[in-house]
């Protein structure tokens, strides 16, 4: 298994497997109700905004529970999102398959159970299956995982949605710069 190289927080984005294909990004959680559908929302629009990296990226959402399978988002997680702006509406809740590990250019585990559930899948690449906030600016050693709000309060929504805009806007820079790159 291959480590990724990271200098600080300015993580270094995996090589896409499939050159010419779109860039795959799974976000992952447990349920998939709340922070990795939240989180793919606000990257796919994100990426939208910034035209130079839309197009090539592919994002999708799941979680490693199949409780919630085929359920809209999370209520609180919606109307939290829909007040700022993004479209919630087209979400159902899908859960994470082994299969996809070999067409995923990154995959990012909200938090440190989910990362253990998706390195449990034979033919793991380290460098491929992170946690979502090795992309975030603002993470310190020993805070990398995305707290799960589910059974907080509204207050729990609004500091995820803070770590997932600041985190996607700094995935999609690394994105446009890949894509400038060449």
């Amino acid at each position: 298994m291959r480590r990724v190289e990271s200098v600080g927080h300015e993580s270094v984005l995996p090589e896409p497997r499939r050159p010419g294909a779109p860039y795959r990004i799974d976000l992952v959680c447990l349920g998939n109700i709340c922070r990795s559908p939240m989180a793919d929302v606000i990257l796919t629009e994100q990426l939208a905004r910034r035209r130079g990296a839309g197009p090539d990226v592919e994002v999708v959402s799941s979680g490693t529970g199949d409780w919630h399978a085929g359920n809209p988002m999370d209520s609180r997680a919606a109307a939290l999102l829909t007040a700022h702006g993004y479209d919630a509406s087209l979400h159902r809740a899908q859960q994470f398959e082994s299969s996809w590990l070999a067409g995923s250019d990154l995959v990012l585990a909200m938090d440190e159970d989910n990362l253990a559930s998706l390195r449990s899948f034979p033919d793991v690449d380290d460098g491929r299956v992170r946690l979502f906030r090795d992309f975030d600016p603002h993470a310190q050693d020993g805070d990398r995982s995305v707290p799960d709000p589910y059974y907080g309060g509204d207050d729990g929504f609004e500091a995820v949605l803070a770590v997932i805009e600041r985190t996607c806007a700094h995935l999609v820079e690394l994105l446009s710069r890949r894509r400038a790159s060449g």
